[in-house]
């Protein structure tokens, strides 16, 4: 698969990814957050801003995979 495209697709996919990961997050928290005090707020959302980055990495890991064939 060529360099660019690979990239692309991966630009796509990490974009989609936080897009659905923020709706989701947020639906989770006021589904099951309402009665909470504001630290279990903040615990939640601090985990959840970094929870994505795990999928992300290994998007970012495929974009920058090596290159098939070639010198």
């Amino acid at each position: 698969m060529p360099v660019r495209l690979r990239k692309f697709i991966g630009m796509v996919a990490l974009v989609a990814l936080v897009a659905v990961y923020a709706i989701l997050s947020t639906a989770i928290a006021v589904a099951q957050l309402a009665e909470s005090g504001p630290l279990v707020h903040l615990a939640y959302f601090f985990l959840s801003g970094l929870l994505w980055i795990i999928p992300a990495m290994f998007i970012i890991r495929w974009m920058i995979g090596k290159p098939e064939g070639g010198a």
